[in-house]
């Protein structure tokens, strides 16, 4: 299903997303995104650490 990108295709999706959403925007766009994976990585590293630290009875 996932399928490796060339270059060309690369530019034109990113093309396509200034396009969409416009250069000013960007920034904030990427901003949250990485706001976003780095809120995710903790609540997963929190539930790792709850499942490891929970004594089984």
């Amino acid at each position: 299903m996932i399928k490796n990108f060339n270059g060309w295709e690369i530019i034109i999706v990113l093309l396509i997303i200034v396009l969409l959403f416009g250069a000013r925007k960007l920034p904030d766009l990427a901003r949250s995104i990485g706001a976003s994976a780095k809120e995710f990585r903790k609540g997963l590293d929190d539930g790792m650490d709850d499942e490891n630290s929970d004594p089984k009875v």
